[in-house]
């Protein structure tokens, strides 16, 4: 393999239904960031679907200098077999030196399957990516690479943070945890140069056969979209007490979202997670409330605008992020703040 052919910084633009996921722009976001940190002057979307160049335009607007359209009845609806030939196809013509796909549940499919296919390495589920140098410190007996992606994970169930580089293989592959990365704001007007590409596809003994798609609405709010949060942890002391982080949740026209503890305990289910191992979170305003502010937490939810705690420990950890803290007993403090929040409420007519 000759890393010199590698060139740009690619990103998976997905779509479901005609229409892209939110990570697909974030990743751009993400890509211009990196692209400028390798001297690159090009962006590049890999659109993938039937039908879909209706999406273009939004993929320029937040980013993207060039979108690789491979437009094919069989990539209708998601199957494994049939994205992993297109991407892979993408990357033996394309070769891109970075290529990051989002990780949800298509992402996390797709990405480690297409990167065994061209024979190089994905880190999943990353939290952070940077350029620099690798190994991160200096070894005698290791050659410095420069420019390097450096593509920083929780491991070991969130316990520990690991930075990992893919010095010797491209592209250098990743998958993104969802609302980690920024969106840029859109250029309304703008347009990518659009490369229409065509493996070609002969279905064979690993295509699936869809027979029937069925939708099921979620019952859990969408915790990523919440813009304002009152978040539980184990100190709220039962599922029971949640009750009243509810009623402040309503009365700010909120939803509630809880710490790793609360739904190992059975409290609440994993979709209301926040952090390493649950969700990223950046609404306008975050309670933190019975939350001692471990960092697997803090790293979930510590780019919200406004951070406010509530711990009867003084020296948890969580104040040192919170804009505003309250020392004292949650079960006194939360009821008497949802009174005076509905109280000026009212007032205010």
């Amino acid at each position: 393999m000759s890393l010199e052919e590698y060139k740009g910084v690619f990103i998976f633009a997905q779509q479901v239904d005609n229409e892209l996921s939110s990570i697909a722009l974030e990743l751009l976001g993400k890509a211009k960031d990196l692209a400028k940190d390798l001297d690159e002057k090009k962006v590049t979307a890999v659109l993938l679907g039937s039908g879909v160049g209706n999406l273009v335009d939004k993929l320029a607007e937040y980013g993207a200098d060039r979108v690789i359209v491979v437009d094919d009845p069989a990539l209708k609806d998601y199957r494994t077999e049939p994205y992993t030939h297109a991407l892979a196809s993408v990357i033996d013509e394309y070769k891109p030196e970075i290529l990051l796909v989002g990780a949800t549940a298509i992402g996390r499919d797709l990405g480690p399957r297409v990167s065994s296919r061209v024979h190089t390495g994905l880190t999943a589920d990353c939290t952070s990516l940077d350029i620099g140098d690798f190994p991160l410190e200096p070894s005698p007996v290791r050659e410095t690479k420069h420019k390097q992606l450096l593509m920083t994970r929780p491991a070991f169930g969130g316990n520990t943070i690991a930075t990992i580089a893919c010095p010797d293989f491209r592209p250098q592959m990743a998958t993104v945890r969802p609302g980690v990365m920024q969106k840029i704001d859109p250029i309304k007007g703008a347009k990518a140069e659009v490369v229409e590409f065509n493996p070609g596809f002969e279905e064979n003994n690993c295509y699936t056969e869809i027979l029937k798609i069925v939708k099921e609405a979620s019952s859990v709010a969408d915790i990523q979209a919440a813009k304002i949060l009152v978040s539980g942890g184990r100190g709220v002391g039962s599922p029971e007490n949640f009750k009243i982080l509810e009623d402040l949740a309503e009365a700010l026209n909120g939803t509630v979202s809880c710490s790793r503890a609360v739904v190992d305990s059975g409290w609440k289910p994993k979709d209301l997670q926040v952090g390493q191992t649950g969700k990223t979170v950046r609404p306008q305003l975050y309670f933190a409330i019975g939350i001692s502010g471990a960092i697997q937490h803090v790293a979930g939810m510590e780019e919200s605008d406004i951070i406010i705690a509530i711990n009867k420990d003084e020296n948890a950890p969580i104040f040192d992020v919170a804009d505003y803290g309250v020392v004292g007993d949650l079960n006194k403090i939360v009821p008497a703040l949802t009174k005076k929040i509905k109280e000026a409420l009212a007032a205010k007519g």
